[in-house]
C-alpha cells in the first residue's frame, strides 16, 4: 500500500481510546487526547525537565483552554450569588442612611427645644427685673396675704386679666409645683412657678426662696412676657408639656 493511502493516525486517540487527565485547579475534569498529552509530555522531558513537572505542566496548559467553559453551572451560580449579595447590601446602606437621617432631625429638634427655652428665661428675665423706683414701691406697698391661690387671683387684675384666667392658672400651677412654695426639681426648677433656675425670682424679691407672694409676682410676669396669659400658659403646656 503507498504511502498516501495509509490511514493517518488519529492525534486525539491512543489504542482506540482517549486518554483522560484530571486537573486540579478549579476542580475541573478534562479530556485530553492522548496524542497531545503525549506530545506535551516529551517536549517537557526533552527540556530537560522532570517528569512531574512535565506532567504538570501538560495538565495546566490543557486546563487553561477549558476552564473558562467547562462547568457553566457553577459560573451561573456564582454570578446568581453575587447578584444577591449586592442586593444585601444596597438594602443595609438604605436603612443605615434612614437611621442617620431620623437621628439629624430628632437632634434638631431637641436643639430647637433647648435654644426656645433659652429665649424664654432670656425674656422672662428681662420683663420681671423692676426698676429701681418700682423695687421701692413694692417694698412700701403691704404684701398679699392668704394662702397662694388667693394670693395669685387677688394678682390677676394688675396684669390686665380677669378672673376668667384664673382656673387656667391653678391647673398649671398644679401640674408644675401644687402651688409648693419650696417645690423643688433635681433640673434646679424652683417654687410655685418652677423658675429654672430659681434664683431667677430674686428679681421679684430678695425673699423669693420662702414667699408666696414674691415667686407669684414673678411667675405672673414670666406668664405675661411670654405667653400673653395664663390660659395662653396653660395651652402651650398641654401640648409641650412644659412652660
Amino acid at each position: 500500500m503507498s504511502a498516501r493511502h495509509k490511514l493517518q493516525r488519529n492525534p486525539f486517540t491512543h489504542n482506540g481510546k482517549l486518554s483522560k487527565l484530571t486537573v486540579a485547579m478549579a476542580g475541573v475534569t478534562v479530556i485530553v487526547p492522548a496524542a497531545v498529552a503525549t506530545g506535551l509530555t516529551a517536549s517537557g522531558a526533552s527540556a530537560g525537565k522532570s517528569a512531574s513537572a512535565v506532567q504538570s505542566s501538560s495538565m495546566l496548559a490543557m486546563a487553561g483552554a477549558r476552564t473558562a467553559t467547562a462547568n457553566p453551572d457553577a459560573g451561573m451560580r456564582l454570578t446568581g450569588a453575587a447578584h444577591r449579595e449586592v442586593a444585601k447590601l444596597e438594602v443595609s446602606r438604605v436603612h443605615a442612611a434612614a437611621r442617620r437621617a431620623a437621628e439629624r432631625r430628632a437632634e434638631a429638634r431637641r436643639a430647637a427645644k433647648r435654644a426656645a427655652e433659652r429665649r424664654a428665661q432670656r425674656a422672662a428675665a428681662a420683663a420681671s427685673a423692676p426698676s429701681s423706683s418700682s423695687q421701692a414701691s413694692s417694698d412700701s406697698a403691704p404684701q398679699p396675704s392668704g394662702n397662694p391661690q388667693q394670693i395669685a387671683s387677688g394678682m390677676l387684675g394688675s396684669y390686665g386679666w380677669s378672673s376668667s384666667e384664673f382656673g387656667c392658672l391653678v391647673s398649671l400651677w398644679n401640674l408644675e409645683s401644687g402651688w409648693n412654695v419650696y417645690a423643688s426639681n433635681p433640673s434646679g426648677a424652683y417654687g410655685i412657678p418652677q423658675a429654672l433656675p430659681g434664683s431667677k425670682m430674686a428679681s421679684a424679691g430678695p425673699d423669693w426662696q420662702s414667699n408666696a407672694a414674691t415667686q407669684i409676682r414673678w411667675g405672673l410676669g414670666y406668664i405675661k412676657s411670654l405667653y400673653g396669659s395664663p390660659c395662653g400658659a396653660w395651652s402651650h403646656e398641654q401640648a409641650s408639656g412644659w412652660y
